[in-house]
């Protein structure tokens, strides 16, 4: 019998950079009011949300993926040659094949990395950061380039009462590389696929050389909310365990921007000091998916509400349902 190297197992890992983008477009509570027969601030006191970002018709996850990973390229202060692998989270490509991040590693340059597009919706941007926190402590990589990138605008119904004024667009970006010492605490992850009626877009009613009815995003709001409050929680405890800090040791918390009201319910639940720095991006962001998390995070960043080195709790939760947390350092 042949015997197989032992990968590398030494190396350690951590965010080296971020970068972000934002469509210029913003939709205003009162655009989309009307439509659902709802108000502003019928919005606000369900969700938070005051306003949120559209792309525009010639902008798609790849156009908007794109900037943000040369944005975090550039604070990465490396090459694109230097990139080993593109995983880009999101749920809004258009396209069955090729992926995202095939094109995306072409239009940055990244011509010999490997690609592929990860499907875990909200939890998406997570996932990326558990595998490729994986690739890196194996040997595999030393440089991933994961991009959570979406334009939900495209599959939103706006005159669904529950979903219209929730989702927006946008991307997120981040370098993962190696490092003299870990950045990035163990991902604790899962999904529950006996409950896909959830959060469900069902397929395009589109044949052949026939025009059809595109998907729609649908959602059960309030069974959505349970899950996310009462199972989050338990998750977030066990990604601050196995990463050996208590939420003392947490500089901020960045959830999944889906509603302010899940961002509190979990904040009262898992006890955090006072001096601990929550992100509530969403009340401007809207809930961005795969992105929600890298635009929260790096919009603390720019604000100095963090800094280099800052631990962070970071739980993305969604369609699946899947789930995905982990403490990581700011880059």
């Amino acid at each position: 019998m042949i015997k197989l190297p032992t990968p590398a197992t030494s190396h350690h890992s951590a965010i080296l950079s971020l970068g972000t983008y934002r469509p210029a477009r913003v939709v205003k509570n009162e655009e989309l009011a009307a439509r659902i027969d709802s108000s502003d601030e019928w919005i606000r006191e369900r969700t938070g949300i005051t306003e949120r970002r559209f792309g525009g018709p010639d902008e798609t996850i790849v156009t908007m993926g794109f900037e943000a990973a040369k944005q975090a390229l550039e604070q990465a202060e490396i090459n694109a040659s230097d990139i080993d692998v593109v995983i880009v989270a999101t749920f809004t490509h258009r396209y069955q094949t090729p992926s995202a991040a095939a094109e995306i590693a072409a239009l940055i340059g990244a011509n010999e990395a490997s690609a592929f597009d990860i499907g875990a919706a909200c939890a998406g941007f997570t996932y990326g950061i558990g595998i490729a926190d994986a690739l890196i402590r194996a040997g595999s990589a030393s440089h991933v380039l994961l991009v959570g990138s979406e334009k939900i605008s495209d599959f939103t119904n706006f005159d669904d009462r529950g979903t219209a004024f929730l989702f927006a667009d946008g991307a997120g970006a981040a370098i993962i590389g190696q490092s003299d010492a870990q950045g990035i605490g163990p991902t604790v992850w899962g999904a529950d696929g006996t409950a896909r009626e959830a959060i469900i877009m069902e397929p395009d009613t589109v044949t052949a050389g026939q025009q059809g009815i595109p998907s729609l995003l649908t959602m059960e709001g309030q069974r959505v909310f349970r899950w996310a409050v009462g199972s989050m929680g338990e998750v977030c405890d066990r990604a601050l365990a196995a990463a050996g800090v208590t939420p003392d040791d947490i500089k901020a918390f960045v959830p999944h921007q889906a509603n302010l009201r899940i961002t509190d319910a979990l904040v009262k639940r898992l006890k955090f000091p006072e001096s601990v720095v929550i992100a509530r991006d969403v009340i401007v962001s809207g809930n961005t998916s795969s992105a929600s998390i890298p635009l929260a995070l790096d919009a603390l960043r720019q604000s100095g509400a963090v800094t280099s080195g800052d631990p962070v709790l970071m739980v993305g939760f969604g369609a699946g349902l899947a789930f995905a947390a982990q403490v990581a350092l700011v880059p």
